[in-house]
């Protein structure tokens, strides 16, 4: 994990002007586009397509990212986030959040683990988790994403992991994602959870 940390993202950060496009991820917007907006906070947040979006709808986003190139991109955009530069493994936010979003983080698992422990402790009592991962299957059936498979996962691994952590599993499957010039799709993972009351 030491090749894919901090400095390795600020470098591929650095090298283009957007890394993952500026529109928000397709099912992130398909999601949480009707929801009426509260606190959001954005895990992975990357140079913060999903953070702006969610801004742009009039959500109070917090967005984290360990890489300083990413948050400082996303901040020249909207200084109206609170854009924080931290590892997401140990944040903890000080604010109660009424969305946790998660999405293309590609850790192993007990980092995730950690990760989905930490945005439960975050949430308000009935507030949402949403979680968009590269599945599992993606390595042999998909196209693109990570091609260690330490670090992709599952609904499986993902209920095991919702364990202890007041989340209830609304629904959690795999989705399909067109991949411009690709033969097949992309294969992701779609994990909706509530915190219990």
């Amino acid at each position: 994990m030491s090749d894919y940390g901090p400095s390795h993202w600020d470098e591929r950060y650095a090298a283009q002007p957007t890394v993952w496009g500026a529109a928000p991820n397709r099912w992130v917007e398909q999601e949480l586009a009707d929801l009426t907006p509260g606190r959001a906070l954005d895990l992975a947040c990357g140079e913060g397509r999903n953070a702006l979006w969610l801004d742009s709808l009039g959500w109070q986003v917090c967005a984290v990212d360990f890489s300083s190139v990413a948050i400082d991109k996303g901040r020249s955009r909207a200084s109206g986030i609170d854009w924080v530069v931290a590892d997401v493994t140990t944040y903890e936010s000080p604010t109660p959040v009424d969305i946790a979003l998660i999405c293309y983080l590609q850790v192993p698992a007990a980092a995730r683990r950690a990760v989905l422990q930490h945005a439960a402790d975050a949430l308000v009592a009935g507030g949402r988790l949403l979680l968009v991962a590269h599945h599992t299957r993606n390595l042999t059936d998909g196209t693109g994403g990570p091609q260690d498979p330490a670090v992709l996962y599952s609904e499986d691994d993902v209920a095991a992991h919702l364990t202890g952590t007041h989340l209830t599993l609304e629904s959690a499957g795999q989705v399909l994602r067109p991949v411009d010039g690709a033969a097949r799709p992309a294969i992701d993972l779609l994990v909706r959870a509530v915190k219990a009351p």
